[in-house]
């Protein structure tokens, strides 16, 4: 090593660790006051966004949150169906007929049947189906889990359709064998319903406005006219908060809708409220753990301004100076975020024993993403750095000469 040559920052960051060993008692105290605002603070958020990502995963988990119903009977044709289907926000659009035409009788055999089951037109993209069942196609049909339940079948097995009307006098049934493809999860239609097809729906509404339908059986009469325009349709909105501006859009278009907005608008106030609550709590907290920080710092500082003015002695800079304080603050922040962690994972372990015993197997009352880790240590390594660079402001200026006084 030259005589002129400066200490290394290897030199400088050794240093400062040993530092802090050797008043270990002091630089448990900060840690400790660091911790005591660390783990708190992630508890709360994590309390924050279990609750709130709780509440709206039920919402999201029931498709009929997403539902935008249309109320009445209109007369909607294919090209304000496509402008529908366009409209941001709108995630699913299926035609649908008149309400009296969505019903019909299932039947296994003469021991397992459902009267009046709802009929339901389906597609790629329905929500009822979630992620993991195929769209219904040709004779392979969906059953509702109450309508599997009731019928006692499971998926490859067959189920009877039954369509009536009554045609010049006559009462006729229609009817046509189908297999069941898969069965809804419980939570995604609550009632006894099919869904099928588009074609297959309007072949029922054709049969019963007496027309030939060869599907159910009836190949004589009157054939039905290419369908063209539908009384209704199945709207879902691609998100929960498209839902409000979808309806909004229909409202504009004279068409009267229902929607859970209530229950919707319900999870937001929670989300806003806690939002509020976290708010000022974190801001109190970090006011308090900036002024805790300053105080200890800058009395450290005036206690080593000897051992400061030392390392000048040694060759650091002053540059080097005020970095030795930074580097001690974010050894200390890192060991407290550290131990701040360990708290909060102890302590969401507790809550999600406690308050989600009630809860299904997969949920929780108090969660992190792993990216909330980061940006809360990312903050606290911040904050820590940034009180630091005061005291290392007025350690720069300290004089070499200081070490040497009260030789």
């Amino acid at each position: 090593m030259r005589p002129d040559a400066r200490p290394g920052w290897g030199l400088l960051a050794a240093l400062a660790t040993r530092d802090l060993w050797h008043d270990r008692k002091v630089s448990l105290c900060i840690v400790a006051s660091l911790v005591a605002v660390i783990a708190p603070l992630l508890l709360l958020f994590g309390l924050k966004h279990g609750v709130v990502s709780q509440l709206r995963g039920e919402l999201l988990d029931d498709p009929r949150n997403l539902e935008i119903r249309l109320l009445g009977n209109h007369d909607l044709d294919r090209a304000w169906l496509a402008q529908l289907a366009a409209q941001p926000g709108v995630g699913f659009v299926m035609p649908l007929t008149r309400s009296l035409n969505t019903q019909a009788d299932l039947a296994r055999d003469g021991q397992h049947f459902v009267a009046d089951a709802e009929v339901i037109p389906s597609g790629l993209g329905d929500p009822l189906l979630g992620n993991r069942l195929a769209p219904p196609e040709g004779d392979r049909v969906m059953l509702s889990a109450s309508a599997a339940r009731r019928l006692e079948v499971g998926a490859g097995e067959r189920i009877r359709l039954s369509v009536l009307r009554k045609l010049d006098g006559n009462n006729e049934r229609g009817q046509r064998e189908l297999t069941v493809a898969g069965v809804l999860p419980e939570t995604a239609f609550p009632r006894p319903a099919l869904l099928v097809p588009l074609d297959l729906l309007v072949a029922m509404e054709d049969f019963r406005d007496g027309f030939a339908v060869p599907a159910l059986g009836f190949a004589s009469g009157r054939t039905a006219p290419p369908r063209e325009r539908y009384a209704r349709a199945r709207v879902y909105a691609s998100t929960l908060d498209a839902v409000a501006p979808v309806a909004a859009w229909l409202e504009g278009q004279r068409i009267e809708t229902g929607t859970r907005l209530r229950e919707i608008e319900s999870v937001k106030a929670i989300d806003r409220v806690l939002g509020l609550i976290f708010a000022v709590i974190a801001w109190t907290a970090a006011i308090g753990c900036i002024a805790s920080l300053a105080g200890a710092f800058l009395a450290n500082i005036d206690r080593k301004r000897k051992d400061l003015a030392l390392l000048r002695l040694l060759g650091f800079r002053r540059a080097a100076v005020g970095v030795y304080v930074m580097v001690q603050a974010a050894l200390l922040t890192c060991l407290a975020f550290g131990l701040g962690y360990a708290a909060y994972l102890a302590g969401s372990t507790v809550f999600n024993r406690a308050l989600g015993a009630n809860l299904a197997a997969d949920a929780f009352v108090c969660r992190l993403e792993n990216l909330h880790i980061l940006l809360a240590f990312a903050s606290a390594l911040l904050i820590a750095i940034l009180v630091a660079a005061v005291g290392g402001y007025r350690a720069i200026h300290i004089q070499p000469a200081e070490s040497l006084r009260d030789l």
